[in-house]
């Protein structure tokens, strides 16, 4: 997967995380059996951690092909010591 494409993906699934919850929430001030909605909140919450490993995998990726500071942030633009 291209590094877009999982940060879409991630946004879009938190979207959907939020959503499960407020349904979670009416069903419980319902008194209705919330079990299944949990279960399924879980399993939404253990693929955005798999996209977010995805993407961090990703984005080292691409730190390791430019320059990078000390902290191991990509440096972008032209360097301070060479800016006038």
């Amino acid at each position: 997967m291209k590094l877009d494409h999982v940060r879409a993906e991630i946004a879009r699934m938190r979207v959907q995380i939020k959503r499960q919850q407020r349904d979670i929430l009416d069903l419980q001030r319902a008194g209705i059996s919330d079990t299944a909605a949990i279960a399924l909140l879980e399993r939404m919450q253990n693929k955005v951690d798999e996209l977010i490993g995805e993407r961090n995998r990703l984005t080292g990726e691409a730190i390791s092909v430019g320059r990078v500071y000390a902290s191991g942030k990509a440096i972008k633009g032209t360097p301070s010591y060479r800016k006038m």
